[in-house]
């Protein structure tokens, strides 16, 4: 997954919480980023969904992220299971998801979904190789 936030935590999570509430499905059905909240308290903790990112739109791309505080809880697989569900109800057959090299917790939640590694990798010396997941989806 590629970080969409910077190390000086620019956007805030409030900020991107209002970006997703404000426009959660963006232009295209069946993509957009959409937040993650904890059920009993309602905080934002990050987000889930599916982008063309650098993939396409008839195979899109899972993208998450979450706050630091979240991780190791088991959200980002909980959301992005979810996320996969509605990627096959749209008839979408594939998906496809871009990591770095280094992002061990995001290999993890992948292969926990059953992605697993296709032949592509985009070289990246400066921020590290970018590893190309893929997984086709059930069609029920």
């Amino acid at each position: 997954m590629r970080r969409r936030i910077d190390a000086e935590g620019r956007p805030t999570v409030e900020e991107m919480r209002g970006r997703l509430l404000g426009n959660p499905l963006m232009a295209d059905p069946g993509l957009g980023l959409l937040p993650i909240e904890l059920r009993d308290t309602g905080e934002f903790i990050g987000y889930c969904g599916l982008t063309v990112g650098q993939a396409t739109f008839d195979e899109p791309e899972i993208a998450y992220e979450l706050a630091r505080k979240a991780h190791g809880h088991g959200y980002a697989t909980e959301a992005a299971r979810a996320v996969m569900g509605a990627a096959a109800r749209t008839g979408r057959r594939r998906l496809w998801a871009t990591v770095r090299e280094w992002n061990t917790p995001s290999f993890r939640v992948l292969e926990k979904l059953g992605f697993h590694r296709s032949d592509r990798v985009t070289e990246d010396a400066e921020r590290g190789d970018m590893i190309w997941m893929t997984r086709l989806l059930d069609q029920r």
